[in-house]
């Protein structure tokens, strides 16, 4: 499978502003043919769709507005028909909201599934596709644990197992559909710097435990995107973390159930 991103057909979720913004840029920015950006905020999606345009040209970024809990289908036959092949999806939508369980399992967890199934069917080579990739977004507390937002851990562990089972060797040698996940660590984002958690008081504690960490910016994720694009073999998964400003790298991370006993 070519892991080189000039020429590729991009479809990104939750891609108006923060990670999936950066994402596209970073895409562009090496080389991809198309990136089509996909969010439920429609003012901010048609800003960034005519800014890029300014900078990377009109054939190269289009906007479509999406709900990713509701308008899958529409969008997929939108994208099939205008589009034809789709080489990357990367499923970016998420929230953080511990008062509204059922929004964060759909979201991040229900939704992610779909999509991924979705385009896995449309990419796979034994069903006359051209194989590609679907990169999937958990977090850091996809496998680390906090406090502060157990909905939040429990959509984004679902997440890596998931992708990791789809991801499966023995599917890929079938399908030709490499997934992949990423995990950011602490990252400047609306919904970082504004989280939700569960239990109100324990507000200042989850901000000292924040501003212990090292944060970085959306810049850092794209470019991390675009490595893990290039080398991530399927059912990898990766995180970018640390100092910010272009510093760190994406590295493989080691799941201690894969270690012999």
């Amino acid at each position: 499978m070519a892991r080189d991103v000039k020429g590729k057909v991009v479809v990104i979720t939750g891609a108006a502003d923060g990670l999936g913004l950066a994402m596209t840029k970073s895409f562009l920015q090496k080389g991809a043919k198309l990136v089509i950006s996909l969010d439920v905020n429609e003012k901010a999606g048609k800003e960034a769709e005519a800014t890029l345009k300014l900078e990377y040209g009109d054939d190269r970024i289009v906007f479509y507005k999406c709900n990713v809990q509701t308008d899958l289908e529409a969008i997929y036959n939108k994208i099939v028909a205008k589009h034809k092949n789709v080489d990357l999806l990367i499923n970016n939508a998420g929230v953080l909201d511990e008062f509204n369980i059922r929004r964060t399992i759909e979201v991040n967890t229900i939704a992610l599934m779909e999509w991924s199934v979705k385009f896995y069917e449309h990419m796979r080579i034994d069903k006359g596709g051209k194989g590609g990739t679907i990169i999937n977004v958990s977090s850091i507390y996809g496998y680390r644990i906090a406090p502060y937002s157990p909905y939040y851990h429990a959509s984004k562990f679902a997440v890596i197992g998931f992708s990791r089972s789809l991801g499966h060797e023995d599917n890929f040698k079938r399908s030709g559909v490499r997934i992949v996940t990423l995990c950011p660590g602490l990252t400047h984002t609306n919904m970082a710097n504004d989280p939700k958690i569960m239990e109100e008081d324990m507000m200042p504690q989850c901000k000292e435990y924040l501003l212990a960490h090292d944060w970085q910016a959306p810049e850092d994720i794209g470019r991390g995107t675009v490595e893990i694009f290039e080398k991530g073999d399927t059912a990898t998964v990766w995180l970018v973390e640390g100092q910010g400003g272009g510093h760190q790298r994406a590295r493989k991370v080691t799941h201690a159930m894969d270690r012999p006993n």
